[in-house]
């Protein structure tokens, strides 16, 4: 028979370690993917601004070149070398100005993005032509 002692509590055992074990294990895997994700937005990010900036210097170097009187083709080529793959590269040679398009696709390190759908960058570049050019 069992008896019960008046004033006397029943008593819990605190939990194991392997349950709380568990439950981390569990937060971990709900974690990782967030985790995950924002490695490759900030990858996507600092693709970005990469393939911005290289768009951006190759459209300075085509503006120079034709300034200084290189010839639209001989300057859009300059300017193809410095672009990161795949860039289309633009030069409009006015009487004062010359202005240099490029458009590129982000890639991603490795061509990580590539999956994900296209997205280009635009710079452009605007230079006086020189005297007697």
């Amino acid at each position: 028979m069992h008896h019960h002692r008046p004033g006397a509590t029943a008593r819990r055992s605190a939990p194991a370690a392997g349950d709380e074990r568990g439950a981390v294990t569990a937060e971990a895997a709900m974690a990782l993917p967030v985790l995950v994700l924002f490695t490759l937005a900030m990858a996507w990010l600092v693709s970005l601004g990469v393939t911005q900036v290289r768009a951006l210097d190759a459209a300075r170097e085509v503006a120079r070149a034709a300034a200084r009187s290189d010839s639209a083709g001989e300057a859009a080529a300059l300017g193809r070398r410095v672009a990161p793959a795949g860039s289309r590269v633009s030069v409009e040679v006015g009487e004062d100005l010359v202005v240099a398009r490029v458009s590129a696709p982000v890639r991603g390190p490795g061509g990580l993005f590539g999956a994900l759908g296209s997205h280009t960058v635009e710079a452009e570049a605007v230079a006086a032509a020189e005297p007697g050019s």
